[in-house]
């Protein structure tokens, strides 16, 4: 079967190991099924994939990918959730040491076949495409728990979404814009501010720019370049999530202020599965299309990560195998 695969990981050329051929169809295990994929979403996770780099020890040659939706044997369509837990771990499964997401401990999604546990998948809703379904299990998710589980926004209240083109931030974008939030963004160029406009921004600024009013919650998705910024831009008692650092991960944080105006700082990485149940009901519910900048065939799958590592992508970037994709 074809797939695409990191040979290697180096971290000044992570392209360098980037592969796509074929490979053996995988057999699954006692409780997990077979996947044929339909669609799949490529994400800075893979980056990390291919530049060595993993929350846990990562054995090459490596399937990359996390997200998907795909037919099981008995012809269902699905949306796959990304992460694995300890079977028997209690609590918030987000914080589970073990957990792990899909091509970390095993084979990712960019394949034509992939595995995965059984309860991993659940039914892609009638009338959702299965690229919008491909584009849920990391970046929507991770908007997702930013939004509704971790700022305590509520309709009518003002957020800001620091960037305005990447995965997380349209997401947020079109996710608060739902909901019934007022919602503000940043945005390098005007073209991006533009798109963040035509999925509900109300409000657009320049990287830095001073706002006319602080806001309730800041999403940061830069880290360093832009935490100053947000910051200042949060009023007091504000929340501040923070869920990346592709702008440094060394925060810049005034200590005085956090504590003097009680402000909230929260990370986040994607959510739990019940969340990700959640987030599906919401996109159908609400009738949401994810935007989605590039579509391309798994065969252009080195051409989809080109995209990510070069910064040259707005929205998702998902691959397409299979005649069923509609």
């Amino acid at each position: 079967m074809l797939a695409v695969y990191a040979a290697s990981g180096n971290d000044e050329t992570p392209l360098a190991g980037l592969k796509i051929g074929q490979v053996p169809l995988p057999t699954p295990p006692e409780g997990w099924v077979r996947v044929k994929l339909l669609a799949a979403s490529a994400n800075y996770h893979d980056i990390f994939t291919l530049k060595g780099f993993g929350v846990h020890p990562i054995k090459f040659p490596r399937i990359i990918g996390c997200e998907g939706v795909g037919i099981l044997e008995d012809g269902r369509k699905v949306v796959v959730y990304p992460f694995m837990t300890t079977p028997d771990y209690i609590g918030d499964e987000t914080l589970d040491p073990g957990r792990h997401a899909l091509s970390e401990i095993t084979e990712g999604t960019l394949a034509e076949y992939f595995i995965i546990p059984a309860r991993n998948v659940v039914p892609l809703p009638a009338g959702m495409d299965v690229t919008s379904g491909a584009v849920l299990g990391i970046a929507w998710l991770t908007a997702y728990r930013m939004l509704f589980t971790k700022s305590g926004l509520r309709a009518g209240q003002t957020m800001l979404v620091q960037g305005s083109s990447g995965g997380v931030s349209t997401a947020l974008i079109q996710l608060g814009a739902a909901a019934g939030m007022r919602v503000w963004t940043t945005g390098r160029t005007a073209e991006k501010r533009q798109l963040a406009q035509s999925l509900g921004a109300e409000k657009t600024f320049e990287p830095g720019e001073k706002l006319p009013a602080q806001v309730d919650a800041v999403f940061d998705t830069s880290g360093a370049a832009t935490w100053k910024h947000s910051m200042a831009s949060v009023k007091p008692g504000g929340t501040i999530v923070s869920c990346g650092g592709h702008g440094g991960f060394e925060l810049p944080t005034d200590a005085i202020r956090l504590f003097v105006d009680s402000l909230s700082i929260h990370g986040v990485y994607a959510g739990s599965f019940q969340e990700f149940k959640d987030l599906i009901s919401v996109v159908a519910a609400k009738g949401i299309k994810p935007y989605i900048g590039r579509i391309l065939p798994l065969s252009q799958g080195e051409e989809a990560i080109k995209l990510l590592v070069e910064g040259k992508t707005q929205g998702k970037v998902v691959l397409t195998a299979g005649s069923e994709v509609a």
